[in-house]
């Protein structure tokens, strides 16, 4: 895929990776077990390639409307720098966290699945959907990703993120058999 100057021009300025969860970092399935817990299944592909992410200098934060301990774990194992947890109104969180952070929304990719991603999607510097992410959501996305939710979207950005970059080549070489 190649991207205008303009796509490539947004990615570099980026400093963080905001991801919604479920619905996004998850099929968006909630599975209750008898004792009130909610189980979420992640997809290991996504937790790469926010490693990689990571490697470029890339921060990532997690953004969610509910609090799980199945999330908190998840975001621990991947040494998540941001998780905000149960923030249903997710643009006085995201407010929050350019506060906080000491950025601009310009220098936040974000995705996305739902309607209340909305008002992120269009304030930060460059918005992604999953595949099978709510159709209203598409004027507001620069790019809509061909993975649906939980099942590699977010590894998908990621490489979109790289690749505009110029990041790419040195990401897969850090793989590579000839080290």
């Amino acid at each position: 895929m190649s991207y205008d100057s303009e796509f490539r021009r947004r990615a570099e300025q980026l400093e963080w990776v905001l991801c919604d969860v479920d619905g996004v970092l998850t099929d968006g399935s909630l599975y209750m077990e008898g004792k009130g817990e909610t189980l979420k299944v992640f997809h290991v592909r996504d937790g790469l390639g926010l490693k990689m992410a990571r490697s470029v200098g890339l921060q990532i934060g997690l953004l969610s409307a509910r609090s799980s301990a199945a999330l908190a774990r998840r975001a621990s194992q991947l040494g998540i720098d941001v998780v905000m947890t149960g923030r249903e109104d997710k643009l006085a969180a995201f407010e929050e966290f350019l506060r906080r952070e000491k950025t601009n929304a310009s220098r936040v990719a974000y995705i996305g699945d739902d309607l209340n991603d909305l008002a992120v999607l269009g304030r930060c510097g460059l918005a992604f959907a999953p595949a099978d992410a709510a159709p209203e959501l598409g004027d507001l996305v620069h790019l809509r990703l061909e993975r649906p939710g939980g099942r590699g979207a977010v590894r998908e950005m990621i490489e979109h993120l790289l690749k505009a970059r110029g990041e790419w080549s040195r990401v897969l070489s850090e793989f590579s058999l000839e080290r």
